[in-house]
Formats: C-alpha cells, sequence, structure tokens
C-alpha cells in the first residue's frame, strides 16, 4: 500500500530546528557583515571563526533563561520580540566583555552597534518566518486515537493542550458495551473495520492506543494495525505519548501496572553522579548563604515596617524515605497565620504579607534553606519537601504520592518550573506527576534545564 506520508514535527525536532537555525543565520549574519564592511571585528578568516561559536554558545544558554526555546513562546508573536530581545542584548554584551575567548573591542563604537543589531535582526528575521510558515497548522500531525468513547474527550484536550500541532482526528471505540456513534468536535469516530482505509485517506501519521481492555481490540483490529505497522505508520501506546508530550508520568491512567512503566532512573544509585552533585550543591550553597547574609539587612527592615513578627520562620518537612525534618525559611505570613490547623496556601493567600508576596514572587525567602542543603537534610533540585499532615492526607488519597521521598526533595524542582503552586488534592496529583517524570529521568541535562528554568522563574519574577 502506498502512503501519501504528510511532514510533520516533533517537539524535539522543533527545538532542534530553532537552535540551528539560530546559529546558521547568526554566523551568515556575521559573514555578511564581513564582506560588507572593513571592521576587522567581523572578519571570520584566520580562525576568528572559533570566537563566533562562543557567541552562538551564550545565545543558547540567554535563549534558554529568557525561554527563546519555548515552544509556546516560539509560536508567540510578542513573546518571541520579548524573548529575542533580552537573548540578543544579554548574549552580545557577555560576548564583547569576555576577556581573550572573544576578539578584542573594535575601536569604532559604530561597529558594536552594528554588531548588535545584526545579531537581533538575524535571529527576529528566522523566528518570524518559522512562527508564520513552520510553526502553522500546515505540519500538523495527524493522529488516531483507540481508546473508550468515554475517555475521549479527556484524552483529545489533554494531548492537544500540550503540542498543538498534534491533532486527533478520530478515534476507535474500544468499548464493546458501546453501541451509539459519537463525535467529540472535529474528532470522527472510525468503525474497526475502515481504520486502514481512513488512515490512508487522512495521512494519519500516528495511531495511539489508550484502551485497556484488551476484549476491545478484536481480531479485525487487530489484523488491521498489524497491516499499518507494516507500511510505516507509528502505533504507540498513550502512557508514551503522555509522558513525551507533557514531560509528566500519568498516574491516573496506569493503575496498578505503575511500576511497570516506572523503571528508576540509575542516576538514584550512580555514585559519581550523586557525588557531583554533593560537590554543586556545596558550592552553590556557599553562594546562596553569602547572598542570603546581604539581604538580611534589607529583609530586617522590610519585616520591620510591613512584616511584623521573627525574622525566620521553622516547619517540620517530610525528606528522603520519609524522614521528617525541619525546613527554613524568611517569614512571609502574618504571625499566628494557622491558628485553625494546617490548610493549603492559595495564589492570593490573605495570610501571606504585600511584603512577604514580594518574597515569594522573587523566591528570596527560600535562601535560609541552603543551610538545610548543608545538612544534607535537602538537594538544590529535587521534589519540594511537603508537610507531615499534608503527605498523610494526600498518600490516603493519592497512590504512588510517597514515591517522592525515594529522592532529597529540593530548592526547586521539574514541578516548580513548570506548574503554578499546589492549592488542592488535584492540583498536588499534577505536581505529583511531574516529581515522578524528574525521578524517572533524573540526569545532568534535566537538572541544567530546571537550573535554567528556575533562573527564568527568578527574573520574570513567577515565584508563587
Amino acid at each position: 500500500m502506498s502512503l501519501k506520508r504528510k511532514m510533520h514535527f516533533e517537539i524535539s525536532e522543533r527545538k532542534v530546528l530553532l537552535s540551528l537555525f539560530d546559529a546558521a543565520f547568526i554566523l551568515s549574519a556575521l559573514l555578511l557583515l564581513s564582506l560588507l564592511f572593513d571592521y576587522q571585528y567581523y572578519a571570520l578568516e584566520n580562525g576568528k571563526y572559533l570566537k563566533s561559536f562562543l557567541l552562538i554558545g551564550y545565545v543558547f544558554v540567554f535563549g534558554t533563561i529568557f525561554e527563546m526555546y519555548d515552544l509556546q513562546t516560539a509560536s508567540n508573536h510578542f513573546q518571541i520580540l520579548r524573548s529575542v530581545v533580552l537573548t540578543s542584548i544579554t548574549a552580545v554584551t557577555v560576548y564583547l566583555l569576555t576577556p581573550f575567548l572573544s576578539p578584542e573591542l573594535p575601536k569604532q563604537r559604530l561597529a558594536i552597534v552594528i554588531f548588535y543589531f545584526a545579531v537581533l535582526s538575524s535571529l527576529l528575521l528566522w523566528r518570524l518566518f518559522y512562527v508564520y510558515f513552520l510553526a502553522s497548522h500546515r505540519f500538523a500531525q495527524n493522529v488516531v486515537l483507540i481508546c473508550d468513547q468515554s475517555e475521549v474527550e479527556e484524552l483529545v484536550i489533554g494531548l492537544e493542550n500540550v503540542d498543538p500541532h498534534y491533532r486527533i482526528i478520530g478515534f476507535v471505540n474500544s468499548d464493546t458495551d458501546s453501541i451509539e456513534n459519537f463525535d467529540f468536535h472535529y474528532v470522527r469516530e472510525v468503525k474497526k473495520e475502515d481504520l486502514e482505509s481512513f488512515v490512508t485517506q487522512n495521512n494519519v501519521s500516528e495511531i495511539v492506543i489508550a484502551s485497556q481492555k484488551t476484549d476491545g481490540i478484536t481480531a479485525t483490529l487487530y489484523q488491521q494495525l498489524l497491516h499499518l505497522l507494516e507500511n510505516g505508520n507509528v502505533i504507540r501506546e498513550y502512557t508514551q505519548v503522555y509522558e513525551s508530550k507533557t514531560q509528566r508520568i500519568p498516574v491516573h491512567y496506569i493503575g496498578r501496572d505503575f511500576y511497570r512503566f516506572f523503571p528508576f532512573s540509575r542516576s538514584n544509585s550512580n555514585r559519581l553522579y550523586l557525588l557531583l552533585i554533593r560537590v554543586m550543591e556545596f558550592f552553590f550553597s556557599f553562594v546562596g548563604l553569602v547572598f542570603c547574609g546581604i539581604f538580611i539587612p534589607i529583609i530586617a527592615i522590610g519585616n520591620f515596617f510591613a512584616n511584623k513578627g521573627s525574622l525566620f520562620y521553622t516547619q517540620e518537612r517530610v525528606g528522603k524515605n520519609g524522614v521528617v525534618f525541619k525546613i527554613y525559611k524568611f517569614r512571609t505570613m502574618t504571625a499566628n497565620s494557622e491558628t485553625n490547623g494546617a490548610v493549603f496556601a492559595t495564589h492570593d493567600d490573605k495570610r501571606v504579607t504585600p511584603f512577604g508576596k514580594f518574597m515569594r514572587k522573587s523566591r528570596i525567602d527560600e535562601l535560609p534553606q541552603f543551610i538545610n542543603v548543608l545538612k544534607g537534610d535537602m538537594a538544590v533540585i529535587g521534589p519540594r519537601p511537603e508537610r507531615p499532615f499534608f503527605v498523610e492526607e494526600i498518600a490516603a488519597i493519592m497512590p504512588f504520592y510517597e514515591t517522592r521521598h525515594v529522592v532529597k526533595p529540593g530548592l526547586t524542582g521539574w514541578a516548580q518550573v513548570n506548574y503554578s503552586y499546589g492549592e488542592s488534592i488535584d492540583e498536588s496529583l499534577i505536581k505529583l506527576q511531574y516529581d515522578l517524570y524528574y525521578i524517572k529521568h533524573r540526569s545532568i541535562f534535566l537538572d541544567l534545564s530546571i537550573t535554567f528554568k528556575t533562573i527564568t522563574t527568578v527574573l520574570f519574577y513567577r515565584g508563587q
């Protein structure tokens, strides 16, 4: 069978495209400058092109911090302008001021101005091309679901909210008890015997099996799936798709088979990795406590006028292996804020003082926790530690919640940089999915990603 293929890009492929063409457009702009102007600063011969790769490296680093490689940002005109301008200015400035590794500063100030605008305009040109062409629905990926009728709406909304280019256009009902035809908006119900022809006619590139009922996969449907697989169509299981798209573990879906889908990362027991992380934690703790010491006089003054009460605050939290420890923070709430018992903190919590809100948004209130890192109670990166009362309450409702305690809790984590403050049991479930994803995929690269996202959170004042 000959299938007409429709080109589409996976999330990872689009990120690679953004990175490669950022570099290509910047290098092309520098080459053009070296041909148009007689400034030696732009010349790429005599090994100077190697210095240009330092500039590209700075663009990648600051582009990550300013969210230039976030696909939601890369598809929004205003956010493109903001991220590109911030990245260009910061990367070029740091590059110009880097001693030895970058070329000597030119005597003509005009050359520096031209250099700034060359980098900025080349990045903007490529990013606008991306948003109008590559990020358009021309490259959408058509998908068919095999699932129970009752699950269609939840699955479609869950996957398409993460990746708008992932279009579910049809579903095969695997529920043998349902006989009534059902369409969800533009998602058509496909008869089991018509799956193969539907896939061919609609340029479907992927079939996702989300059915938990094996009796729904009839012999006819199974044979069609085999033919489609033989003809090059991708067939994937829903939990794999969900995990790769959302970067969360779908604990609400995989039920009792959880551990079959959840192999722990080797990094959790890799002594070299753990030693390296511990050395880095000592370094960051030293730097963090220096900043903490600098901020203490300022916070003490702010406390005196706008946050009456003690400067520091301690609270019991659950750490690795369920061991309870005391966490240190700058106080952000009013005194005696829990006279009626422990409650979840909310987005606009009335107990948080105006000065405390500023500290939370800027993450300054977390600085004393570097003491916990030095003591070994916490790591810099890991699931946020929760209070014993809430751990018991959530674990009674939510399976796998205490799995978070196989690693040390952290100052920041995958859930913190990807999701807002957990104000309810339902939101705690979403944060749990992120935490388990971190435990499963823990690595240096994921730690670096969290570090960059944390810097972004602080710079854009997004703390909770």
